[in-house]
């Protein structure tokens, strides 16, 4: 099975040379979407075995993502692993994502940091459980942590599926909610909630972009009639 490895970066210089290189450790292939950094990211790149494409200006990280998918995609991925830049995500544990997609084929699998609750930000854990509800709603199945980065994808259903690569933080949601709808569901690896006191204040904007994916899952379940047998199999699942 070939595996190719995305990882989106914006303004990642202090974290993102170290992620790469240990990345690279499981992942040979591996793509690197720079978004727009104003900073050293690219410089901290080089000399690295891996592919590197710039956008041309900070598009946001469904953008960056579609990117290395459609990358990873036309070299003949089976499966692709997305991971974040800023370290919060410990390039070990790909093998975990690896051996539960073998074990339960065709899912998504994402690795889920919500086990380790005494370790997360207590706003970020709740807006987490709060976007998790909805996703699941839309998607008609329990999702564990919605917000996580640390995945891997079938390269199948990135095929077969349609998701708006200008919903920045809404992507990764939008993305449970289209394989719920084309039967596809998700498995869940625990992994450690890393915050690494060099990397550099989450993208992830609490209210704004919570927001955003309330309002994305809301307009999915409004054209659906408000889905709700969707709701009581997430609520079953969970």
């Amino acid at each position: 099975m070939k595996i190719v490895g995305v990882i989106p970066a914006y303004n990642e210089a202090p974290t993102i040379r170290d992620v790469a290189t240990r990345a690279l450790r499981f992942l040979p292939n591996l793509i690197v979407v720079n978004d727009g950094s104003t900073d050293r990211t690219v410089e901290e790149l080089g000399g690295l075995p891996l592919t590197l494409i710039s956008n041309p200006a900070n598009l946001g990280k469904g953008a960056s993502l579609a990117r290395g998918f459609a990358i990873a995609l036309a070299e003949g991925a089976d499966a692709i692993v997305t991971l974040d830049a800023d370290a919060q995500h410990c390039p070990e544990d790909i093998p975990r994502l690896v051996d539960a997609a073998q074990a339960h084929p065709g899912r998504i699998v994402i690795g889920a940091r919500l086990w380790d609750r005494e370790k997360v930000p207590p706003l970020r854990y709740f807006g987490n459980r709060f976007a998790n509800f909805w996703v699941a709603w839309a998607a008609g199945f329990p999702v564990k942590d919605s917000q996580s980065g640390f995945r891997l994808y079938p390269a199948p259903l990135l095929r077969s599926i349609s998701v708006n690569p200008a919903a920045r933080f809404a992507f990764e949601s939008e993305i449970l909610i289209e394989a719920g709808r084309a039967g596809v569901r998700t498995t869940a690896v625990p992994i450690a909630a890393l915050y690494p006191a060099n990397a550099r204040p989450s993208h992830y904007r609490n209210a704004v972009d919570t927001a955003r994916i309330v309002r994305m899952v809301a307009w999915k379940l409004i054209t659906r009639g408000l889905y709700v047998p969707g709701l009581v199999r997430s609520l079953r699942g969970a």
